[in-house]
């Protein structure tokens, strides 16, 4: 028995998952932020938020088996499944604003689109800050209550935005070609869900404090 618990992961490997999968939600909102600046630069950053996406969804399946390889770990399977589901989700969405991008072929952003990836990329910041805390959730209580409160403000910001954007979208191109303004309110879209899923992992994030607490 010794033998076969020295082959299932330690609780800290779950930790160290989170961790790398983090880093790919930061890495992933810069390349975003340099897509919505625009310019020649675009499918660089693109290729570079597919890439990010794709090491995210590694690290997520290596989660996955590690659950079902584990005896211990560090809190409920299932808040272990929803966390790393929810952070995945953020930089899926991510890939999707730039798939939308890359389809229509956009060269140029409105300025709401660009402070909402500013405030996604702040998101993508404040998650980094919080995946260590969760290893002694006792001490960092009040830490881990702020970060996600203000994930979940920033979220509301990022809505204000999207409304302002497709308002200002809206009076630009109601005279004009129909087809941009259905192109850029998609991507308004898939940016406000980027940020709708950060507000998901500080949901989850909350779900196991309380639990743990």
């Amino acid at each position: 028995m010794r033998w076969f618990k020295a082959l299932m992961p330690k609780e800290h490997s779950f930790f160290e998952l989170f961790a790398r999968h983090s880093r790919t939600l930061v890495e992933g909102a810069e390349s975003l932020q340099g897509m919505l600046r625009g310019g020649a630069e675009i499918e660089f950053y693109c290729d570079k938020i597919s890439q990010y996406e794709n090491e995210a969804d590694n690290i997520t399946r290596e989660v996955m088996m590690a659950i079902r390889r584990s005896f211990i770990t560090p809190f409920d399977r299932g808040d272990i499944k929803n966390l790393i589901a929810a952070m995945d989700d953020a930089i899926d969405q991510m890939q999707q604003t730039a798939k939308t991008v890359r389809l229509f072929e956009v060269k140029e952003f409105d300025q709401p689109m660009q402070e909402m990836g500013a405030i996604i990329q702040h998101c993508a910041e404040l998650v980094v800050r919080a995946i260590p805390l969760l290893q002694s959730i006792g001490a960092n209580v009040g830490t881990l209550s702020s970060i996600t409160e203000e994930l979940t403000r920033l979220e509301g910001k990022v809505d204000d935005l999207h409304d302002l954007g497709l308002k200002k979208l809206f009076l630009k191109h109601r005279s004009g070609n129909a087809m941009d303004y259905i192109v850029g309110s998609e991507i308004y879209d898939h940016l406000e869900k980027v940020a709708d899923r950060f507000d998901d992992v500080a949901n989850e994030i909350n779900s196991i404090v309380i639990e743990q607490v």
